[in-house]
């Protein structure tokens, strides 16, 4: 136990970070939003997790001053989308560095289907599919208060769409849904696998 490697992020002593490597398999934030002049974006978002159960809260985490980010920020509004296996290489090239308003939903060749409760559009390749509204948006700060270039975005879900393929007498079956997971390293995925059941104690 004592011949741990130790890595000081401020002092980096591996040919890669391994932080994202770690903290990992993480989700993937697939984000839809909408400008308020009406210029769609698409982008996948690494940093991303459910927060809260009842009201259902998912949050994402954009490193700088990125598209999605400024949309929620005028509507307060953004569709999250479930990225799969099928979906993957779709999803991959939505996340190319492109000027300000190309669409991704293009460079994917993705349909753009209609909300209900949201302006942004939902993938409609996508099974899953969660039309949210902001409830805060907070920008990340340093262990000594000092504004990090990073914003966290929080959303309440409001309406859920799901594939009827993946209810299962009424029970999502996750592993069916072939989500993939976003690993370390510059392009590293893992596809979902290995169910185990446990009970929670009492």
């Amino acid at each position: 136990m004592d011949r741990m490697h130790t890595y000081d992020p401020t002092a980096p002593n591996l040919p890669h970070n391994p932080f994202n490597a770690i903290v990992g398999p993480r989700p993937i934030g697939w984000m839809s939003t909408k400008s308020k002049a009406g210029v769609v974006n698409l982008a996948p978002y690494s940093f991303f997790t459910a927060l809260n159960y009842t009201p259902p809260i998912i949050g994402f985490s954009s490193i700088g001053r990125k598209d999605s980010l400024r949309n929620v920020e005028e509507t307060g509004e953004f569709v999250w989308n479930l990225a799969t296996r099928e979906l993957a290489e779709a999803m991959n090239a939505t996340c190319a560095r492109v000027p300000h308003g190309v669409n991704e939903f293009e460079l994917g060749k993705l349909t753009e289907v209609a909300s209900v409760k949201v302006a942004p559009p939902r993938v409609g390749e996508s099974p899953v599919a969660f039309e949210c509204k902001v409830s805060q948006i907070i920008q990340l700060s340093s262990k000594d208060d000092e504004p990090v270039d990073t914003w966290m975005i929080l959303g309440q879900v409001l309406l859920m769409h799901i594939s009827p393929a993946l209810l299962k007498d009424g029970v999502f079956d996750t592993a069916a849904a072939g989500l993939i997971l976003r690993g370390g390293g510059p392009g590293d995925y893992f596809e979902l696998g290995n169910k185990f059941v446990m009970a929670r104690p009492d």
